[in-house]
């Protein structure tokens, strides 16, 4: 690799330079966790080290990527002015303009697209922890314009949760894990450098006494020091729930009063589980039934209990029965909204929710109805929202919740394919913000068609990204230690926590509020803006409390209510029965299947004989960030596909040696790792490689030699039913070698 970084010498000058500040506190943004840090600057006014916490309970919540945001945010090739394409779409050549220029230019030929093909032809894809200080201001003017086509990684990730959760008790609770006493993790595996504070909390939980059960077709970190490891086969989560309950109806281990009370649909949900006797979860799931019963009593029966999130249970062709299985194993066990179970956070009273800047109510029910997977795949978009209003304003007081950005989103997939075919309408205009949307999504090569057919083409980010190859224009977004904030968890969770401005963004760096306001203005907009900083907006934000920013910087770290528990006993539940339901009246007047179900997908063949799950997030990366900072990318120089000794053996792989992996639907080139610890039969890859070192040698720097979204179909066969999400965990693939392709050290 050509390492872009700072030379050792360099680094070593960082690292002893005086401290010209006293820490100030920030919230990282490098990934999703959002850990409250703390930063200080040197003697020239730039930042200097990132700090732990000065509370020792959050004093080891810092990883490695945190601790490198002084070579993220002064890497030589960030993006510090605005670029205008010159060349062809792809070709990476560029003028710079000024930022004024940009928004000018950019607006016009916005709202050209819109008066040739309707405002359902412009969509925006975003991340909300790379862009933190969005704050719903792009939904607004979307909104406000009349576009329903909003995506984000979200719908693959804790977003698709979100709603899902919503279907049967209308929120999307947050595990007590410090309090708990019995820790469920669905492929979840939370490590010092990657989910920190949830893997600090369950050795908290741990030392306390907490029993910890994984599933998982890996041996991985967490399995390895589990009381329980269940190496079910990828793809499988519903069934092995589906046991779950099985063991716990028959052996009458649910709460029966919670049950009798506050839920509907138990008897059809018992006629559904008693289709899945343990010797059927066994020959789906390929675990033991009576490991699969120990399993279910040791949950059932712990004092408290608690199921964490899950990215892997999200990315299933059963992810909406998955999840939905999920919220009713907590609710049947009396884990809900209970110490040390799964609990709702109740909105701050002293915050304004971002669904509330969103603007919701300016769109149209017309416009809302065109939004891509409205008619679909409809779990997470405007539709099911709609579905929820009443109940959601009635339990919450916010009419258009919107937990974890997830709530009311279009379709990737439906858009990918508008984009790409015009059907049913055409899409002509894409903005990418803090998000590397060619690689984010399934069916890359679909989404690379779809972007060369645009009109239109904006990405807003911190480093040249394949995706921002292929845009018209370029502008350079800002970092967390460049601006004010206070995060809160993306209505997840309902704590307020500071982050304080640092250093100055330099160049023509702005935030991505900034580039709203300012767009919101060139359309036309900018009544419905009235807010001239990022400071004025959190005034407003804050304004319930009684507090501007600056009085909360003054007085507080972070903010929270004080925990509350068993809240439905006041107000119900948010659904439209008021109570959980295990039967889903949603899903049901949608056309779905209202109770949960097992469906398998593609098996492996003769020709492609592995089941490969992908997706894995490696340690030194966030998604597909981070391949361009040397002191992480030493940490895994090249993706690694895993494979178990046994199948190495059998088909004369060796390890270290690259090989290509192919599906149905694309391949990946990567270098092998044998490892016991994966399930014999299955393939491991890492998601979001590509190659900022190959930049002006190869495609798109390399996007499409090992990114794991070309693997992936995206076809209906493929999709989760509800929600349209790929089966991204347990396809068929096959391997062959090669050499190590040209370029990649």
């Amino acid at each position: 690799m050509t390492d872009t970084d700072f030379t050792a010498d360099e680094l070593v000058a960082m690292a002893s330079a005086p401290e010209a500040s006293p820490a100030k506190h920030v919230v990282c943004s490098i990934c999703d966790i959002g850990c409250q840090l703390r930063a200080t600057t040197d003697g020239d006014g730039k930042l200097h080290k990132i700090l732990p916490h000065e509370d020792p309970f959050q004093a080891g919540n810092i990883c490695f990527k945190g601790t490198a945001a002084p070579q993220i945010h002064h890497h030589p090739d960030r993006l510090r002015t605005a670029l205008k394409r010159v060349g062809a779409r792809g070709e990476d050549r560029w003028e710079e303009i000024s930022h004024d220029q940009a928004i000018a230019e950019i607006a016009e030929r916005l709202k050209a697209v819109i008066a040739e093909h309707g405002p359902e032809a412009w969509a925006v894809s975003t991340s909300g922890w790379n862009t933190q200080t969005g704050y719903g201001m792009d939904r607004r003017l979307m909104n406000l314009v009349g576009s329903p086509n909003w995506i984000s990684g979200v719908s693959l990730c804790a977003g698709n949760t979100a709603a899902v959760n919503r279907l049967t008790y209308g929120w999307f609770p947050f595990p007590d894990v410090a309090a708990t006493k019995c820790i469920v993790l669905f492929g979840h595996n939370p490590r010092k450098h990657s989910w920190t504070p949830v893997y600090n909390g369950i050795n908290f939980a741990k030392m306390c006494g907490a029993k910890v059960i994984v599933l998982d077709p890996r041996v991985s970190e967490q399995a390895e020091g589990a009381d329980l490891h269940l190496q079910l086969r990828a793809g499988t989560d519903a069934a092995m729930a589906l046991g779950w309950l099985k063991v716990i109806f028959d052996e009458e281990l649910y709460d029966e009063d919670f049950v009798r009370d506050w839920c509907v649909g138990f008897e059809e949900l018992r006629a559904r589980v008693d289709e899945y006797p343990l010797e059927r979860v066994e020959a789906i799931t390929g675990v033991d039934r009576e490991l699969i019963a120990e399993a279910a009593r040791m949950y059932a029966t712990a004092e408290s209990a608690c199921i964490p999130w899950t990215p892997v249970t999200d990315q299933q062709i059963s992810s909406t029965s998955g999840i939905r299985l999920h919220s009713i194993l907590r609710a049947v066990t009396g884990n809900l909204d209970a110490p040390g179970g799964d609990v709702f956070n109740a909105p701050n009273p002293g915050w304004i929710p971002e669904a509330e800047l969103q603007l919701n109510d300016a769109i149209s029910p017309e416009q809302r109805a065109k939004q891509l997977g409205y008619h679909t795949h409809p779990v997470y978009t405007y539709r099911t929202a709609e579905m929820l209003g009443d109940a959601m304003e009635r339990v919450w007081g916010v009419r258009w919740a919107d937990q974890v950005m997830g709530c009311h989103m279009a379709n990737p997939s439906e858009l990918f394919r508008a984009m790409d075919t015009g059907d049913p309408y055409p899409v002509k205009a894409f903005f990418s913000l803090g998000n590397n949307t060619l690689l984010s999504y399934p069916n890359q090569h679909q989404i690379l068609r779809a972007l060369q057919n645009q009109d239109l083409i904006v990405v807003q980010d911190i480093f040249m990204t394949p995706t921002a190859m292929l845009a018209d224009y370029v502008l350079p977004g800002d970092v967390f230690t460049e601006r004010n904030h206070i995060a809160d968890s993306w209505g997840w969770g309902n704590r307020l926590n500071l982050s304080q401005q640092i250093v100055k963004p330099g160049g023509d760096i702005r935030s991505t509020f900034a580039f709203w306001r300012d767009l919101a203005h060139a359309m036309g907009h900018g009544e419905h803006y009235p807010w001239a900083t990022v400071e004025d907006l959190l005034d407003h934000r804050l304004s319930p409390s009684g507090r501007t920013f600056a009085e909360f910087a003054a007085t507080s770290i972070s903010d929270s209510p004080p925990p509350a528990y068993r809240k439905y006993e006041q107000t119900g539940f948010a659904t439209p029965s008021g109570k959980v339901e295990l039967y889903s009246s949603i899903l049901d007047d949608l056309g779905f299947y209202p109770l949960p179900y097992h469906r398998e997908g593609p098996a492996p063949t003769a020709d492609h004989p592995y089941a490969v799950f992908s997706g894995v997030r490696e340690d030194p990366f966030f998604q597909t960030g981070q391949r361009n900072i040397g002191v992480l990318r030493r940490r895994s120089p090249v993706p690694l596909i895993f494979i178990h000794p046994d199948d190495a053996a059998r088909d004369r792989f060796d390890d270290g040696q690259w090989v290509r992996l192919e599906t149905e639907h694309g391949h990946v080139d990567a270098q092998l790792a044998i490892r016991d610890s994966i399930l014999p039969g299955h393939l491991r890859v890492p998601h979001g490689w590509w190659y900022p070192e190959l930049r002006g040698n190869a495609e798109l720097a390399g996007a499409f030699i090992s990114s794991d979204a070309v693997l992936c179909g995206d076809s209906d066969d493929l999709l989760d039913r509800e929600q349209g999400t790929p089966h991204f965990k347990g396809y068929p693939g096959r391997l062959t070698p090669i050499d190590r392709p040209a370029g990649i050290a």
